[in-house]
């Protein structure tokens, strides 16, 4: 399993990994993303203090995603900030509102406001 490319982004803007996750998250993939998303922070020795997880090409997340969103957050532990970009008329902006994950993750309408200076302090 793979992220989606960010054809945009050649790079991780400084002091932020930046993951787009897939189109559907639901049983089927949520516990593979699981360790890719952590290896991802694990894997950078600075420990940026920004992880910004991508769900504006999400079109399907169930529970599941719910949960893999949830689990991210306790194991990052203070290691990083997590951000949510979510585009707000699509399925995981409403999924993530009717969870109440929202309430305790930061979600954005799009990837310019995530990663806004004002938006990492």
């Amino acid at each position: 399993m793979t992220f989606l490319p960010n054809p945009c982004e050649p790079c991780d803007p400084p002091g932020c990994i930046l993951l787009t996750l897939p189109a559907e998250i639901d049983f089927c993939n949520a516990s593979g993303l699981l360790p890719l998303i952590m290896a991802a922070v694990d894997s950078r020795p600075d420990l940026p203090p920004l992880l910004v997880l991508d769900l504006t090409a999400t079109v399907f997340m169930d529970s599941q995603g719910v949960r893999l969103l949830d689990e991210v957050r306790s194991r990052l532990d203070g290691r990083a900030r997590l951000r949510v970009v979510a585009a707000p008329e699509g399925a995981p902006s409403r999924v993530l509102e009717l969870s109440g994950l929202r309430r305790d993750v930061p979600v954005y309408d799009n990837l310019t406001e995530a990663l806004a200076p004002e938006a990492r302090a």
